[in-house]
């Protein structure tokens, strides 16, 4: 005949079960600790500094047909501003309007030539060699693998110094020679619209890259938006050709860029798209934000029969310019304010 376990054995046994159990417990729980510890909190987001545009970098592709022949196709880099943008640039207070000024909508760069290179950091970034002969302006600088960052390192030709923007355009050839302007001016304009589009025009933004003119027109036509004339002569007339310039004077170019921003891209593929040219006094709604017109004009000293006459680029109605910005933000706010907005002419120091 058998007997129960004692009662003390019993609660021996029982506690040892429990004991056991309780250890696998405590087993899996530091199993899943180690293997399954919740993730750190995010860092605190870093603040940015305060400009008036952010940038951010995508990779696109540029227009094949601006492709040299035989050359591998470009890659460019257009950036686009983001939705949110960074607080506007502090400004000094503004000046009250001095008796007498001039009540034209314009503030001025004065940029020599600075250099020549067959180098097109809009068209051909990363390539050098690769474009026809520029003349170039301004930023010191410029060359194939120009960005935003290097100009805003560099010095500049301007007056002001404070433009570190770069400009460029085909080299011309007298009898084969190269020729450079002996006068540079690029004006910044509030024309072309209705004056309360010019009491709303913004900034152009920073690190804006425009290619204005048609570099591969093969006649005069509405493509072809430079135009050739005589200082000094103006019985001569302006054409969208050379023009034959009396002894004594000077052939000079004019070329007027886009003033319609998207609102959105510093560049595009074809590096036109992202701008546009108002329509009725008043920017299209493709292209909803107003900016300064730059207005490039050349003086070249040159005169007599065209046909002496060539750009890199081929005919004298293939002139084009290229402009990539590189103002100092509050620098270029306070002229537009001051300038452009108000309809005053300011000189290169942005005052009347």
């Amino acid at each position: 005949m058998t007997h129960a376990p004692a009662p003390s054995r019993m609660r021996r046994r029982v506690l040892i079960a429990v004991l056991s159990v309780a250890g696998v417990a405590a087993s899996a729980v530091t199993a899943n600790a180690m293997f399954f510890s919740p993730p750190k909190p995010p860092p605190a987001a870093i603040s940015t500094s305060t400009t008036t545009t952010t940038t951010t970098t995508s990779q696109q592709t540029a227009d094949p047909t601006t492709a040299a022949p035989g050359t591998p196709g470009t890659t460019n880099a257009p950036t686009t501003a983001p939705a949110t943008t960074k607080p506007a640039a502090q400004l000094p207070p503004q000046e009250p309007i001095p008796p007498g000024a001039v009540r034209v909508a314009e503030f001025v760069a004065e940029c020599p030539f600075t250099h020549r290179l067959p180098d097109d950091p809009i068209v051909f970034p990363k390539l050098p060699g690769v474009s026809h002969m520029h003349s170039f302006f301004g930023n010191v600088s410029t060359n194939a693998h120009s960005d935003v960052e290097s100009l805003g390192k560099a010095t500049s030709t301007c007056n002001p110094k404070k433009d570190l923007s770069s400009y460029w355009v085909p080299t011309l050839l007298v009898d084969g020679q190269p020729v450079e302007p002996t006068g540079t001016t690029f004006y910044y304009l509030g024309e072309g619209v209705r004056d309360d589009v010019t009491k709303r025009i913004q900034p152009l933004p920073y690190g804006l890259r425009i290619v204005a003119g048609n570099a591969k027109a093969t006649a005069p036509d509405n493509t072809t938006n430079s135009r050739w004339s005589c200082l000094h002569a103006g019985h001569v007339g302006a054409s969208k050709d050379f023009v034959n310039c009396p002894a004594g004077t000077m052939i000079e170019s004019y070329l007027d860029f886009p003033q319609c921003w998207n609102g959105k891209d510093l560049d595009s593929a074809d590096h036109k798209s992202h701008m546009a040219y108002p329509v009725a006094g008043d920017c299209p709604a493709t292209h909803p934000v107003p900016v300064p017109k730059l207005r490039q004009v050349l003086r070249y000293p040159a005169s007599g029969d065209p046909a002496r006459f060539k750009l890199s680029s081929g005919p004298g109605f293939t002139m084009h310019g290229d402009f990539f910005n590189a103002w100092p933000e509050a620098e270029m706010a306070q002229r537009v304010r001051d300038c452009i907005n108000r309809i005053v002419k300011c000189g290169p120091d942005g005052r009347p």
